[in-house]
């Protein structure tokens, strides 16, 4: 087995002519030079070195050792430089997925600080809902998952979805109300959700809709669901022209309005967590941890806005 010493040993005596002056230039001693010598010859099975005097020749073999040598150190060379960057933040490259109202709102921030702090750092991003982002992760196909679970559920559905892998939770999104305006119970400063057993429902994406159906079997009733789309701006849509209710995570309702539509706080309260997802071995690379660190400060900065809108409220 050759080695990346003994090759660049080889490189150095043709390079220099002499076992010491190899030595010299490797800051080696000259036994240690002639050792690294006889090692690579019992290796490879040939001579390599032929001693004349002072001087020494390389055989047939030495020669293309050392020819090899050249394009295989620099190979290593640049690869070290390389990881080297990568390790040091001078580059890198981060695979993102991200559930849709996140990629409105969280991911944004995070990916524009982000940006300004570590420029050579590139992030590549896709959306996907969860359980997609988790199994795209485990194929090893991105590095980070931005999902989200409601409560008393996982991002997995409740499947093994989650063994092995790094969950951080950034972000707790309370689910609200989305009334037309003109609704019966729109001036009410908190809306009990049996109180719209009645009502025709507009679900968003399968584990949303899931949700709703959730909390309404636990309010004592079945929704009517008449619409169904993923698109929150559809959504709001949809109850302003009178067509239904829905409910709706705060997150989203940070990017998109609606002037005839009111938001209300449901009871019973339900909410959301948000999370990111990543593997025990991906969190300990540089830019993999420093694009999870973006993504927390974004989350505590959205949580902070939301108190103070609270707090005003």
């Amino acid at each position: 087995m050759l080695d990346a010493a003994g090759l660049r040993v080889m490189k150095a005596i043709a390079d220099e002519g002499t076992f010491t002056a190899a030595a010299h230039a490797l800051g080696y001693t000259q036994p240690a030079v002639s050792q690294m010598v006889r090692r690579l010859e019992e290796r490879t099975g040939t001579v390599l070195v032929e001693r004349a005097g002072r001087s020494v020749r390389l055989t047939e073999a030495g020669r293309v050792l050392a020819r090899h040598a050249h394009d295989i150190l620099e190979a290593l060379d640049k690869a070290e430089a390389d990881i080297s960057a990568i390790a040091g933040l001078r580059r890198g490259d981060v695979r993102l997925m991200a559930f849709p109202s996140s990629s409105a709102t969280l991911v944004p921030r995070a990916l524009a600080a982000l940006r300004a702090s570590h420029p050579a750092i590139t992030v590549k991003f896709t959306e996907a809902e969860p359980p997609e982002s988790l199994a795209a992760l485990r194929a090893g196909t991105v590095d980070l998952a931005v999902a989200f679970s409601y409560e008393g559920t996982d991002p997995g559905r409740g499947e093994d979805d989650l063994a092995g892998l790094e969950v951080i939770d950034v972000l707790t999104d309370p689910v609200q109300l989305v009334l037309p305006k003109d609704h019966p119970l729109a001036e009410r400063s908190e809306v009990n959700l049996a109180d719209l057993a009645a009502d025709r429902w507009i679900a968003g994406c399968p584990r949303c809709r899931g949700h709703l159906l959730s909390l309404a079997h636990e309010a004592g009733f079945t929704p009517d669901v008449t619409f169904e789309t993923e698109d929150y701006v559809a959504v709001l849509g949809l109850v302003a022209a009178g067509l239904g209710v829905a409910v709706a995570p705060q997150l989203i309702l940070h990017s998109v309005s609606h002037p005839d539509v009111v938001v209300r706080p449901v009871s019973p309260p339900s909410r959301r967590v948000v999370q990111i997802v990543t593997t025990p071995d991906l969190i300990r690379v540089p830019a993999v941890a420093v694009t999870i660190e973006a993504l927390r400060k974004s989350a505590q900065e959205l949580q902070a806005r939301e108190l103070e809108q609270s707090s005003a409220g």
